[in-house]
C-alpha cells in the first residue's frame, strides 16, 4: 500500500513561495507512487487543528512547506508521536532544516528526502506553553524579536536589522534567575538562550555545537557588554565564533528554569509568553525526514 503523506502550506510563507510550491511538490510525492494531498488553514489555529487531525489519522508522514513558525504550529500533533514531520524550507530562517541538512533552496532535493523515506529523531523543548524545535531566547534577542512582530516595515532581513539598532538604544542587562537541573543561580545578562539545536534567526548559531539528539539543552548566557562590544558579537554568531568570547558562558541541562521580571521569551521565531517559564528536554521526541547521506546514530531504515 502506498505511504499517505499529508502536506501542510503556508501560503504566506516567503511571500507566497509557500503557495506557489503546494502542487509541484505533492505532485513530485505522487510521481513516486505515494498518496499525497496538500492543505492550507486561513489562520495559525486552523493550521495547527489541520496538522492534529493528519496526526490522529494515522498519515505516514507530515510535510510543512514554510518556516519555522509553520513547523512550530505542528509540534503539539507530532511531538512524541510516530508521524514523521517532513520539511520543505519556505520560509525566512529555516533553522530546524538548517540543522538537519535538508537542502534550503532546492524544493525538489527536499521533497525527494521525504520519497526515499529515511528518519531519525531529535529532542524537543517543552515548557508550560508549548513545544519548541530550535532555540528558546529571553533578553535582548527576544526584544528585538517582540519588535519587529509589531514593525509592517521593512521588508525580509531589513526589519530585523532596523529593529536590532532601535532596541540597543534602549535596552539593558537584566537580571535572571536561572535553574539548571537544581543548581540555582542568579546572573546579570544581556540574553539567555537554551538551544534543542545551534541555530536561530535564520542561521545565527548562538548554541554553536548543541546536539539535538543528546537529551540535554546547550544554554548560552551572554554576561553585560557595552553596546559597542554587543553590536561586534552579533556578526560572529554566524561562525559560532563568539563562543570562547569572555562574555559567553555556556551550560548544558535536561531541565531549565528561567525568570525575569516581565520579559518575554520566543522560540522558533515565535512569540513563547512571558517568563517566568520552567523548559524541559524531551529526548528523541520528534521524528524527521532526514539525508541519509548523514545519517545520525538513531537513523531509523528507510520506509518502504
Amino acid at each position: 500500500m502506498a505511504r499517505e503523506i499529508t502536506v501542510l502550506v503556508n501560503p504566506t510563507a516567503g511571500r507566497g513561495r509557500g503557495a506557489r510550491l503546494a502542487d509541484p511538490v505533492t505532485q513530485r510525492l505522487r510521481d513516486a507512487g505515494l498518496k499525497a494531498s496538500w492543505e492550507a488553514g486561513r489562520d495559525a489555529s486552523e493550521a495547527a487543528d489541520l496538522a492534529r487531525r493528519a496526526a490522529a489519522r494515522g498519515v505516514d508522514g507530515l510535510v510543512v512547506i514554510g518556516g519555522d513558525g509553520m513547523i512550530h504550529l505542528t509540534l503539539d500533533a507530532v511531538a512524541e508521536s510516530e508521524t514523521p514531520l517532513g520539511i520543505i524550507p519556505a520560509g525566512t530562517g529555516n533553522d530546524l532544516a538548517r540543522n538537519l541538512g535538508i537542502p534550503l533552496h532546492d524544493p525538489m532535493a527536499a521533497t525527494d528526502i521525504v520519497i526515499a523515506g529515511h528518519t531519525s529523531s531529535q529532542d524537543l523543548g517543552r515548557t508550560e506553553v508549548g513545544w519548541f524545535s530550535t532555540v528558546l531566547c529571553a533578553g535582548f534577542d527576544s526584544r528585538v524579536a517582540e519588535r519587529v512582530s509589531r514593525m509592517s516595515w521593512p521588508r525580509g532581513r531589513l526589519r530585523y536589522d532596523l529593529a536590532t539598532v532601535l532596541e540597543l538604544r534602549a535596552f539593558q542587562p537584566r537580571r535572571y534567575e536561572l535553574d539548571l537541573d537544581g543548581d540555582s543561580q542568579q546572573t546579570e545578562a544581556m540574553l539567555v538562550a537554551i538551544g534543542v539545536t545551534s541555530s536561530y534567526g535564520g542561521g545565527l548559531r548562538i548554541c554553536e555545537g548543541a546536539d539535538p539528539a543528546d537529551g540535554l539543552f546547550d544554554v548560552v548566557v551572554v554576561r553585560p557588554v557595552t553596546r559597542r562590544v554587543l553590536v561586534r558579537m552579533f556578526p560572529k554568531l554566524s561562525k559560532g565564533t563568539h563562543i570562547g568570547h569572555p562574555a559567553v558562558v555556556q551550560h548544558r541541562a535536561s531541565k531549565v528554569r528561567l525568570a525575569s521580571d516581565g520579559l518575554v521569551s520566543y522560540a522558533d521565531g515565535e512569540r513563547m509568553g512571558i517568563l517566568p517559564l520552567t523548559i524541559e528536554c524531551v529526548p528523541r521526541a520528534l521524528r524527521v525526514f532526514g539525508p541519509a547521506s548523514t545519517p545520525r546514530p538513531d537513523a531509523d531504515p528507510a520506509t518502504t
